[in-house]
C-alpha cells in the first residue's frame, strides 16, 4: 500500500528544532541554518592543514631570536615582536576596542530601546494603524544587534580579518581561521547547553538538588544554597558548561520570577559565576583551563581533587555561606512571595509536574555522557547531538522546545573570542613567564578577566620549564578569576544568556565584577594560603610531556 506524499513542500524545522507547525515552524527554521554554519568551521577543521600564517610562524620563532639578541627585559621583548609584527599590536588594540565594547553594551540597548519607541510614536501619527513590519526601525535594530553582548566579539572578528587582510592577503585571512583557530570549545558548549536545558535532564537535576533542598524543607534559602553550592560542585564530572546551564535555568525559574532586588540579583549572578569557574577543578577534563594543560602537564584527576578541589569546596562553602548571612533577610521574605505548597505554614518553592519517564531521561543523561567523553572529537559529539534531535522528536511528549539560539549564541560569543584570543600570545607569554608565583597568580587572575582562562593556561604551557610552584599559580589565578566577567570563562556567557533577560536592559559589566569580586577574594586566599605540600610532585618536570632529563655533566 503506497503512502500519499503530502501537499506541498516539506518543512525539515519540525524534525530538527521540535513540534513546530506552520508559521511558527518557518520562524525557527533559520535556527537550523545557523546550527549548520556554526558547524562549517569544524568541518573546516578537518580538511587538509593549510600553511601558517607569516604572524603565526613569527610568534613560534620570537623567543629564540630574542634570546639570540640578548632581550631580557618585557619592553625590550613587546618592542622587538611590534617591530616584527606590527599586525599583532593592531591586532590586540581590536582585542581592546571589543572588550570596551562590552561595557558599552547597556547604554546602547538602552539608546536602541529610545530610537525605536521614538520610530514607532512616529509611524503611529503618521500612518494610524501601521502593521507589525512597517514599525521596524533599521536604525534601532542595529542599535540593538550592536547593544548584543554575545554578538560583539564577532563583530570586532569583521575588524580582525578586514586588519588581517590589509596586512596581509586573502589566503592569511582563510588559513587563520579556517585552519589555525580550533572551534572545539564553541562547538561543544553549544551542544552541552542545548542537552543540559532540556526538560529531563533538568527534571533529573531538580531532583538531584532537591534531596539537599529538603534538609531545609525546600525553602528559598535552602534552593537557593543547593543551586549556588551542590550544582557548580556537579561541574567537575557534567563540565562546567552543563552545571552552569542547570545552575542558571533553575535560578530563573526559581528565584528570578520572584523579582529579587538588584543587589541580590547581581549578586547571585556574580557567585554563580565564580562558584562555577572554581567548582570544576576536582577533576581533570571538565574545567576548560585545567583541560588545556592536564595533558602537556600530566595532572590527573586524583592530583587535581588533593591539590585544588579540596580548597575549591572550602571556597565555594565559604562564598555561599557569607552571601547567605548577607541576604537571608531578602530569602526569607521570598518565602512570602513564594506561597505555602504544602501547608505547613512556612512559604517554600515546592511544584509538581508530570514525570519523565525513566528511560527517556536515562537516554538523554547517556548522550550528555557521551558527549561529555568525546568533547574533544566535533565529528563524534555533533554526530550524537543529530541522534539525539532524533530522539527528542520521537519523544515530544515529553520534551519541551529544544531551545537552540541561547547555545547558538554562546558559541558564537565563544568562537569571535576564540579567534581574537589566538593573537594575544605575542604579549601575554612574555608577561606570564617574567613573574614570581605571588605575582603570576594575581597576574593571572587579573588577566583571566580580560583573556578566557583556558587562553592563560595554555599559553603558561607553552612556556619550556616552568617550574611547578609558578605552574600551580598560573592555574590556580586562571580559575579564580574565572567569574569577573562574561568573557574570562568559557560557561559564563551561557549563564549571562540565560539570565540576562532578569537585568532590565542587560547586565552591567561593572556591577557584575563588583558582586563576584569577595567570593574571588576568598577563592584566592584559599588557592594561596590553604597548606599544600604535594605541589612540587604533582607539578614535577619528569610528568611534563616532552620533558628531556638533563644530560649529567662528564667528570674527568
Amino acid at each position: 500500500m503506497a503512502v500519499p506524499r503530502p501537499a506541498g513542500p516539506v518543512s525539515l524545522a519540525p524534525l530538527w528544532i521540535g513540534p513546530e507547525h506552520g508559521a511558527d515552524a518557518m520562524k525557527r527554521f533559520p535556527l537550523l541554518i545557523w546550527l549548520v554554519l556554526l558547524l562549517l568551521p569544524g568541518l573546516a577543521m578537518a580538511a587538509e592543514p593549510a600553511k601558517a600564517p607569516k604572524f603565526i610562524e613569527s610568534m613560534a620563532a620570537f623567543p629564540q631570536q630574542e634570546k639570540a639578541a640578548g632581550l631580557e627585559t618585557i619592553g625590550a621583548k613587546l618592542a622587538f615582536r611590534v617591530k616584527e609584527e606590527p599586525f599583532l599590536l593592531v591586532a590586540t588594540v581590536i582585542f581592546v576596542l571589543a572588550i570596551l565594547h562590552t561595557f558599552l553594551a547597556v547604554p546602547i540597548t538602552k539608546y536602541a530601546h529610545k530610537v525605536q519607541h521614538d520610530h514607532d510614536e512616529r509611524v503611529r501619527k503618521e500612518r494610524g494603524g501601521a502593521k507589525a513590519h512597517e514599525m521596524v526601525s533599521f536604525k534601532g535594530t542595529m542599535l540593538h544587534f550592536l547593544g548584543e553582548v554575545e554578538a560583539i566579539f564577532g563583530i570586532w572578528v569583521l575588524v580582525l580579518l578586514g586588519a588581517m587582510l590589509w596586512f596581509y592577503d586573502l589566503d592569511t585571512v582563510r588559513s587563520y581561521v579556517g585552519h589555525h583557530v580550533n572551534y572545539t570549545e564553541p562547538l561543544f558548549v553549544v551542544i552541552i547547553m542545548a542537552l543540559a536545558s532540556t526538560r529531563p535532564v533538568l527534571r533529573f537535576a531538580e531532583n538531584c538538588l532537591r534531596f539537599f533542598a529538603r534538609f531545609g524543607k525546600e525553602t528559598p534559602a535552602a534552593w537557593w544554597l543547593s543551586i549556588l553550592i551542590v550544582a557548580p560542585l556537579l561541574g567537575s564530572f557534567i563540565t562546567e558548561p552543563g552545571a552552569m546551564t542547570i545552575a542558571a535555568m533553575l535560578l530563573a525559574k526559581k528565584f528570578y520570577r520572584l523579582r529579587p532586588s538588584p543587589k541580590f540579583a547581581y549578586a547571585t549572578l556574580g557567585l554563580l559565576f565564580v562558584n562555577v569557574s572554581v567548582g570544576g577543578v576536582l577533576t581533570n577534563f571538565a574545567a576548560p583551563p585545567v583541560l588545556m594543560v592536564a595533558a602537556k602537564w600530566g595532572l590527573s584527576t586524583q592530583e587535581m581533587l588533593l591539590h585544588y578541589g579540596d580548597k575549591a569546596i572550602v571556597a565555594v562553602l565559604a562564598s555561599s555561606l557569607l552571601y547567605f548571612a548577607c541576604f537571608r533577610k531578602e530569602l526569607s521574605e521570598m518565602c512570602e512571595r513564594a506561597g505555602d505548597h504544602d501547608g505547613d505554614g512556612v512559604g517554600d518553592l515546592k511544584e509538581k509536574d508530570r514525570p519523565v519517564p525513566l528511560f527517556v531521561t536515562l537516554t538523554h543523561l547517556a548522550f550528555m555522557g557521551w558527549t561529555v567523553f568525546f568533547a574533544h572529537d566535533p565529528p563524534l559529539f555533533i554526530g550524537g547531538f543529530l541522534f539525539f534531535l532524533a530522539f527528542s522528536q520521537a519523544t515530544a511528549h515529553h520534551q519541551h522546545e529544544i531551545q537552540l539560539r541561547g547555545p547558538i549564541l554562546v558559541g558564537f560569543f565563544l568562537a569571535g573570542l576564540v579567534v581574537h584570543g589566538g593573537l594575544q600570545g605575542w604579549w601575554l607569554a612574555p608577561v606570564i613567564s617574567s613573574l614570581g608565583k605571588e605575582a603570576l597568580f594575581a597576574g593571572s587572575t587579573i588577566l583571566t578577566s580580560f583573556n578566557d582562562n583556558a587562553a592563560i593556561t595554555f599559553l603558561a604551557s607553552q612556556v619550556e620549564g616552568l617550574p611547578a610552584q609558578l605552574k600551580y599559580a598560573v592555574l590556580a589565578g586562571a580559575v579564580t578569576g574565572g567569574g569577573l566577567t562574561v568573557i574570562a570563562n568559557a560557561p559564563n556567557p551561557a549563564g549571562q544568556a540565560l539570565l540576562g533577560r532578569f537585568f532590565g536592559e542587560g547586565v552591567s559589566p561593572l556591577k557584575l565584577a563588583l558582586a563576584a569580586l569577595i567570593p574571588t577574594l576568598i577563592v584566592a586566599a584559599a588557592m594561596i594560603y590553604f597548606p599544600d605540600r604535594g605541589i612540587d610532585a604533582m607539578f614535577a618536570p619528569e610528568k611534563e610531556k616532552g620533558y628531556v632529563a638533563p644530560v649529567p655533566a662528564e667528570t674527568h
